[in-house]
């Protein structure tokens, strides 16, 4: 299963970026896509009219959902945080670290455009798609 994060969905939803926008249309067409709690707040929040706003989520209602936050995982993001950080690196949202660590503990690969996944990955693991 692929997760897509906020970033790529918007470059989606907005014809942006060809190699993200293509990246996202393939995981539709061939792959298991779940939607993560985090990534449907994040979006849809994002969204000005209503009927874009029934379109989209008609889209990710028909994805696997994926609870994201939890104990667990909030545990384990605060770990991995930490382990960036020793390294000198910080990440600038809370909530990336949370999806990150989602993805890596669950297996799953992550398209995104966002450079803080692409920090994250040789230190934690995370497969970027």
């Amino acid at each position: 299963m692929i997760i897509i994060d906020t970033s790529a969905w918007i470059e989606y939803f907005n014809n942006g970026i060809p190699r993200v926008v293509q990246k996202v249309d393939e995981a539709l067409e061939g792959e298991i896509v779940g939607i993560g709690d985090l990534v449907y707040c994040e979006v849809l929040q994002g969204i000005r009219y209503r009927h874009e706003w029934d379109q989209i989520s008609t889209l990710f209602n028909s994805l696997t959902r994926c609870p994201m936050v939890g104990f667990p995982i909030a545990e384990k993001a605060s770990r991995n945080y930490t382990i960036l950080r020793s390294k000198g690196i910080t990440i600038r949202k809370t909530i990336d670290v949370i999806i990150g660590t989602y993805c890596v503990e669950n297996g799953l690969g992550l398209i995104h455009n966002d450079r803080d996944f692409d920090i994250m990955s040789p230190y934690l693991g995370l497969k970027i798609i």
